[in-house]
């Protein structure tokens, strides 16, 4: 078992109540350095599917709730199209708003701004709208495609705790956040979703990464980690190993975690998404070992909330 930390690879044996700490040189198996999600390449298909799925749509399916509060399928719709013409306008054209209206927090003004799109755009019929996404998607996919992938990102990844992220984190998150809107929809009109690893598996390579955040609150020795296994054809393993001090993420799975925490790719997008609202949800994540510690998995977040 290993991590490489600051350049020196720390072994941690796990026999015992108290973590041994080893040096050692050399990789440190089984864990690998996180490496960067390039998604660029399926924006395109990934908007080709959308608009088949909406333009199959009849009147009363475009009316159905979602698991996105308030939003029926059409407001969902709008949303995408939103998000489209704002990444346009301000990534593409430099067209920033100025002064931003005034707000208490991040998340209080982008939902301010979701909210009134959504309520200006109940104006337009679902085949306007998707006309217009038609237009602006495969203008995104141009967009992002052309960007370097290891440039400053326009926005930084606030879930996962950065202030300044590179384009690849950006895009990756721009995806997630097409893929579960989608998969909304999907969900709201009875079709079946995007599940295979295709499009699934960089979403939740992406919505990990806001594990180091969502515990950087809490307290444990150096050595405690952190295993976490998403099962099935779009799933796969992580460990978050506490060390200097702090929570660090590493692709690969120690053979005996402090914690151990399973789910199913199913669940996992729901946990990152906030979708699992009830006790019931939640029991669908199994936690082994220290219980505390992997429940705190629970607040995790992939999105802005």
């Amino acid at each position: 078992m290993g991590a490489q930390i600051g350049g020196i690879n720390d072994v941690f044996a796990t026999s015992g109540r108290s973590p041994q700490i080893v040096r050692m040189s050399g990789p440190p198996p089984p864990l690998r350095p996180m490496e960067p999600v390039l998604v660029s390449e399926l924006f395109l298909p990934l908007h080709a599917e959308l608009i088949g799925l909406l333009r199959g749509l009849d009147a009363e399916a475009w009316s159905r709730p979602t698991l996105c509060a308030a939003w029926a399928v059409r407001d969902i719709a709008a949303h995408l199209l939103d998000d489209d013409l704002r990444r346009l306008s301000s990534h593409r054209d430099g067209h920033l708003l100025s002064p931003a209206p005034p707000a208490a927090s991040l998340v209080e003004l982008i939902n301010r701004l979701n909210a009134e799109w959504v309520a200006v755009a109940r104006r337009l019929s679902p085949r306007v709208i998707v006309d217009l996404l038609q237009f602006t998607g495969p203008e995104i996919a141009a967009m992002f495609a052309a960007a370097d992938p290891f440039g400053p990102a326009h926005f930084a990844v606030s879930w996962a705790g950065e202030e300044r992220s590179e384009n690849w984190f950006d895009i990756g998150r721009d995806y997630t956040e097409r893929w579960l809107h989608q998969q909304q929809i999907r969900l709201a009109v009875g079709v079946p979703g995007l599940m295979q690893r295709r499009w699934l598996h960089p979403v939740l390579a992406l919505f990990v990464r806001s594990l180091p955040h969502a515990y950087r609150a809490v307290p444990r020795e150096d050595g405690a980690s952190v295993v976490l296994e998403i099962q099935g054809e779009a799933g796969g393993a992580w460990t978050l190993l506490h060390a200097e001090g702090r929570w660090r993420l590493y692709d690969g799975a120690l053979p005996s975690g402090t914690a151990q925490v399973r789910m199913t790719a199913d669940t996992a997008w729901r946990l990152f998404s906030k979708a699992l609202k009830t006790d019931a949800d939640q029991a669908r994540v199994a936690i082994a070992g220290d219980h505390d510690l992997g429940a705190a998995i629970l607040g995790a977040l992939g999105v802005i909330a």
